[in-house]
């Protein structure tokens, strides 16, 4: 009987550390950090962009095209209006290598299309780790803005309305003079 109750209490505490480590991200919540490598096997984290706005594209490659226009949008406003300033900004993608049939000789290329369009950083998760760490869904295409503290200040799942890019667009210019 005490082998059991032993058993069941490690079991629960496992269970219990786990979940811990795993938080489903919103709005106003610290993001926890991550580690990732780009295709030269170069390491990042939140932290290699210190003091920076963050726009995060977590994105699965069947669907990496969805927030092109929100994404460009982005691009004028930095690189064409200057309405703020690159210097207090990054944007960038992770790839979401897990939820794709797509082999990853392939994703590392499309990435490498997107990275020169949009002049940026590509990531891959090939575990989909962050997709556990963070809740984010399979499967989809999720752009999470991170104000310089590392919170989450606002978090999309799927197409962004071509409606909310001024929101978004403001939101980060507002983040980017804080």
């Amino acid at each position: 009987m005490k082998k059991l109750m032993l058993s069941l209490a490690i079991v629960v505490l496992g269970f219990c550390m786990s979940q811990a480590q795993n938080v489903k991200l919103e709005v106003g919540m610290k993001a926890p950090n991550w580690k990732l490598t780009d295709a030269d096997g170069k390491e990042f984290t939140m932290d290699s962009w210190e003091g920076k706005v963050l726009q995060l594209n977590y994105v699965d490659p069947d669907v990496s095209d969805l927030n092109d226009p929100f994404n460009d949008a982005v691009k004028k406003a930095k690189d064409v209006d200057k309405r703020f300033e690159d210097s207090k900004f990054k944007g960038f993608g992770i790839v979401d290598c897990k939820s794709t049939w797509k082999p990853n000789a392939l994703i590392r290329t499309i990435a490498g299309n997107k990275a020169k369009k949009f002049n940026t950083t590509i990531l891959f998760d090939y575990k989909a780790n962050l997709q556990a760490l963070w809740g984010m869904p399979e499967d989809n295409y999720t752009v999470v803005i991170l104000d310089k503290s590392r919170v989450c200040r606002a978090i999309y799942k799927g197409q962004i309305p071509a409606s909310k890019n001024e929101e978004l667009i403001n939101l980060i210019i507002k983040l980017t003079n804080e």
